[in-house]
């Protein structure tokens, strides 16, 4: 009887309030050792898991280590799938905090869980790689490898997910199911994310989660949309083919100058003529290359460019409807074309569609960690992002979160090489995160799919 009743003193009390996928959840525990290791061990009065996180989340300790794991990485920047060091150093924290992991995953990346182990399972993913710019600003961690930085804060990105990591490993207590840690190599190829489906990441996963720092938004603002969020990315190729010559006798040559450049004008009129003016599509030529001498008809001819849009059919008929516009361009010329648009390095992403309930989950989430006046709702974004990838696979949502501050020279757009990070939003990030993870796996009913 007396074991009975010890055991009944350390159970976990639970209290839900529950609104649609919204919900406040309150809980009595224990502070033993295993689940609040910087707590003393005695019993905590009614405290919310809201205000547990913003707790861990804003320690000083937390924020400066984060802070630490950021510079360090920002120092020694990698591009896509040689994340080695990156990867070494978030298994090295991770073995720290006592969280299980698998790796290598995608060849570089880090996959970890905290919790239960059992169903349900969440997903929150942070991306690794740097890009091959160089650095210009001047300050004390600024890159030390030539031609590479972290232009586009996937150093903070993981740093952030490492400060879930630490939240969720204390409260882990307290989750009522798995939460999976996602450390993604190659976004930007926008090849990563595909790479870590193929090896079974999502295995299981019921919704997924991720973030971006962005300029755009004041530092600690956060802002997403529900379904088309970003827009999806293809690029193409087009290699036009003819018969060379002389250029002072055309007529016995059959010109795939001409064809590309008659191409070229016809692709303008896909947009402007061919689509509703508020379905927002892009269609760029960025490359023309033909010839090497002034009086010589080369025997083909290339153009390339990107092609955007933000619902799935308007990226497959846009798709599809360039192929036919050059290809009857270069007949019309008697030329023949070849379309490349497997991208090698520019691989095609799908458009990132935000699912409406995971959305409002997020937004509900936002609000309790920084207030209604800093949630906003965003337009969309022609940029892209290959977490659109695990939105085909599971229902999940993207958020931005701001990091403006003209104060220390945050104002600079990612792929810039003056690109600057409030380190101050940290907690913010880290919070939102462990507030998903955690409030999606204490619904009882979740999201049905």
């Amino acid at each position: 009887m007396a074991m009975a009743l010890y055991v009944l003193q350390h159970i976990f009390l639970i209290s839900i309030t529950l609104s649609p996928l919204c919900f406040s959840l309150v809980f009595q525990v224990s502070c033993q050792e295993d689940c609040f290791s910087s707590f003393t061990p005695t019993p905590c009065p009614n405290v919310s898991v809201r205000e547990q996180i913003l707790r861990l989340a804003n320690d000083q300790e937390t924020l400066d280590w984060m802070k630490q794991i950021r510079r360090k990485i920002h120092e020694y920047p990698e591009l896509a799938y040689e994340e080695v060091k990156t990867s070494e150093l978030i298994r090295h924290e991770l073995d720290l905090l006592g969280v299980p992991y698998r790796w290598p995953v995608a060849r570089t990346g880090v996959v970890a869980t905290i919790g239960s182990g059992s169903l349900p399972f969440v997903a929150l993913r942070a991306d690794m790689d740097a890009l091959p710019i160089q650095e210009l600003v001047e300050w004390e961690h600024k890159s030390k490898v030539d031609g590479k930085m972290h232009a586009c804060s996937h150093d903070a990105h993981v740093a952030m997910l490492l400060g879930a990591a630490k939240i969720l490993q204390k409260l882990r207590c307290t989750l009522q199911g798995t939460v999976v840690l996602i450390f993604q190599p190659a976004e930007e190829r926008g090849e990563g994310a595909r790479d870590m489906i193929k090896e079974a990441v999502l295995e299981n996963v019921e919704a997924i989660f991720g973030l971006h720092l962005v300029h755009v938004y004041p530092a600690g603002v956060v802002a997403t949309r529900p379904k088309e969020f970003l827009a999806g990315c293809g690029s193409f190729k087009a290699t036009i083919t003819g018969k060379g010559g002389h250029a002072a006798i055309p007529q016995h040559t059959i010109d795939p100058i001409l064809a590309a450049s008659t191409a070229v004008i016809s692709l303008q009129n896909i947009v402007s003529r061919e689509t509703d003016p508020f379905d927002s599509l892009v269609v760029s030529v960025a490359m023309i290359h033909g010839g090497t001498a002034f009086n010589v008809i080369p025997d083909s001819a290339t153009i390339a460019g990107t092609f955007r849009a933000f619902s799935k059919k308007s990226f497959n008929s846009l798709r599809d409807r360039i192929e036919e516009v050059i290809k009857a361009q270069a007949a019309v010329h008697r030329c023949s074309a070849k379309i490349d648009f497997s991208g090698k390095d520019h691989p095609m992403i799908p458009p990132t569609v935000n699912d409406e309930k995971v959305y409002e989950h997020v937004m509900r989430v936002s609000r309790e960690i920084v207030g209604e006046e800093n949630t906003k709702l965003a337009p969309t974004f022609m940029g892209s992002e290959d977490f659109a990838f695990y939105l085909d696979k599971v229902p999940g949502s993207f958020l931005f979160l701001g990091i403006n501050n003209e104060t220390i020279g945050a104002i600079h757009p990612p792929h810039s090489p003056y690109f600057t990070i409030d380190e101050d939003v940290f907690p913010t990030g880290a919070a939102i995160h462990a507030a998903f993870a955690h409030s999606f796996l204490s619904n009882p009913t979740r999201i049905s799919i």
